[in-house]
């Protein structure tokens, strides 16, 4: 973040992250709205009382197995390993942790699945998975099962992700010890004349990470990963020299993370290790990492043709966790991480004085609207945004509208707040915003905070969808009577045509939501779930192949 005067006048980081602007800007909206505080202090409840299964459920993680159904199934001596990891089983750390998928999305990716643990000989395995696609509810699943040949990216040697007692390993895998480069162990950062203004050797391990950074940040990659204890080997042919160090400076950035997680990949295989960096479609930018069998000796160089399918982690294993760059971009404050994260980076920091997590919604302020050559201010009330006009004002325009003349400020504002359609003030976007990621994430407390705070539940996106388009990723139980209650239409259509019932369908939202919407007056007629679904309810559920809907089939 720039500053100038105590003004904010870029978001970009002012330093050379290898993160893109937009990608660290998609990960700060990831950090606020994937793991809401209540869902980390009712996980926490859980997990204290000895709970794993409710610490699951409040971390929006469906358990689908049982520990009686384990030792059953692969024996006593598997299910009691299994219960003692369990018992300290973070899923809310899990969730934290987790990659989001492509482009600017929050949501998690649709093809996630990661390898937790193995047992009995590794024969039996702990492994979470993602919802189906990337509309679906925001919903995990941790399963427990044989082995077999579609099993998830490998995290067995990354408990500190999940488990809490390997939390103080987490500062090494973002290149820190003791504490984080380029921050203080209490969490404040560092000034610029306490950084390292030449290589200090390796007698600071901190300072030499962050001289090492930097050095990548200017440019020096081959000088950079030198200081992160990597000989660098490059290609015999020096026309593909360009390509091998932009590989390594646009996939890794952070050259000590990389020696970290080379080093304990050493340590899980009890051995020498090779793996490649990069992807086989650019193979001029591919680089395999190695690591002799105690981590001392690290080599980068060309990755050989095929190296690539042998590789010993999954091909996103080096990339860094975005907490690092978001904290030295001023895009997060220590105390807005989850508190396992911020006791693990910054372990001298006091104990805060207010909660520790994402920040709640806070209650959305007025804005300032231009209006027939003036200035006024617009404001929640009663879920309404109202101005400093009178019902005859009020009548006056919607008359005008009505004639096809051009209302003005204030009642645009409401208009395009209800349809969608046009420009709000930024800051009323930053609050549609707000809003609906809540939603998409499966925020429901955060959602009625929003409404009890003033909003108005008529709100549209810019895709024409209303918060009963959303309803298959919240609590509809809660949410859904207050919309109704609202005013809000149960067949309303976005600008696709399509209608909450068929999102939900589409979208994997759950049988009971279905129901809830059928008994609500969900159009079931041929056509009635929008233009791009000509056919009944009946074809909908068969042309998405929802079996756990047949039932709701009877008498449409």
């Amino acid at each position: 973040m720039i500053r100038r005067g105590g003004r904010v006048v870029s978001d970009a980081p002012a330093f050379g992250s290898p993160m893109p602007p937009e990608e660290l800007r998609a990960w700060q909206r990831v950090r606020r709205y994937r793991v809401p505080r209540w869902m980390i202090e009712q996980a926490e409840r859980h997990r204290r009382a000895g709970d794993w299964r409710g610490a699951c459920a409040a971390a929006r993680m469906d358990a689908a197995f049982t520990l009686d159904g384990v030792a059953r199934d692969f024996g006593a001596g598997v299910a009691r390993r299994l219960a003692g990891d369990l018992r300290h089983f973070v899923p809310d750390l899990l969730r934290w942790h987790l990659p989001r998928g492509p482009g600017d999305m929050t949501v998690f990716d649709e093809h996630l699945m990661f390898l937790l643990a193995r047992y009995d000989d590794r024969d039996a395995i702990l492994q979470v998975s993602g919802p189906p696609s990337l509309d679906a509810p925001q919903r995990l699943r941790l399963t427990f099962g044989p082995a077999g040949p579609h099993t998830g990216r490998d995290w067995t040697g990354a408990r500190h992700l999940f488990d809490d007692r390997y939390g103080g390993s987490l500062i090494a895998d973002y290149g820190g010890a003791g504490r984080l480069p380029f921050f203080h162990a209490d969490g404040t950062p560092r000034a610029p004349h306490e950084l390292p203004a030449s290589d200090p050797g390796p007698g600071d391990a901190m300072a030499r990470a962050e001289w090492s950074i930097m050095r990548c940040e200017d440019g020096d990659v081959a000088g950079a990963f030198g200081a992160a204890g990597f000989e660098v080997r490059p290609p015999a042919d020096p026309a593909e020299l360009g390509g091998f160090m932009d590989g390594l400076r646009r996939r890794v950035g952070r050259p000590p993370v990389l020696a970290a997680r080379l080093r304990r990949l050493a340590a899980a295989e009890n051995g020498p290790v090779t793996t490649v960096i990069g992807s086989p479609y650019v193979p001029r930018e591919m680089v395999a990492a190695e690591a002799d069998g105690d981590g001392g000796r690290l080599l980068l160089r060309p990755a050989e043709p095929g190296e690539y399918r042998s590789a010993k982690a999954a091909n996103d294993w080096h990339q860094p966790f975005p907490d690092a760059d978001l904290l030295r971009a001023g895009l997060i404050g220590p105390d807005e991480l989850h508190p396992l994260v911020r006791s693990a980076l910054f372990p001298a920091r006091p104990a805060a004085t207010g909660p520790v997590g994402p920040p709640d919604p806070e209650p959305p302020g007025p804005v300032r609207v231009r209006c027939r050559g003036e200035w006024h201010e617009v404001r929640w009330s009663g879920g309404a945004l109202t101005g400093p006009h009178d019902p005859q004002d009020e009548r006056r325009e919607q008359a005008l509208r009505a004639l096809g003349g051009r209302i003005s400020g204030c009642f645009t504002v409401q208009r395009v707040w209800r349809t969608g359609r046009g420009r709000l003030p930024r800051a009323l976007r930053r609050q549609r915003s707000e809003l609906f990621l809540r939603a998409v994430h499966g925020d429901t407390p955060g959602v009625l905070r929003m409404l009890d705070a003033g909003m108005d539940p008529c709100v549209r996106d810019a895709q024409g969808r209303s918060l009963l388009h959303f309803l298959h990723a919240m609590n509809h139980r809660l949410v859904m009577p207050r919309l109704l209650a609202a005013g809000l239409d149960v067949n309303a259509r976005d600008r696709s045509g399509r209608t909450p019932l068929s999102v939900a369908v589409t979208a994997h939202g759950s049988p009971a939501l279905v129901r809830a919407l059928l008994e609500a007056g969900a159009d079931t007629r041929p056509g009635g779930a929008g233009p791009g679904f000509p056919g009944s309810f009946r074809r909908l559920v068969e042309r998405a192949e929802r079996e756990d809907l047949l039932p709701l089939l009877d008498g449409s």
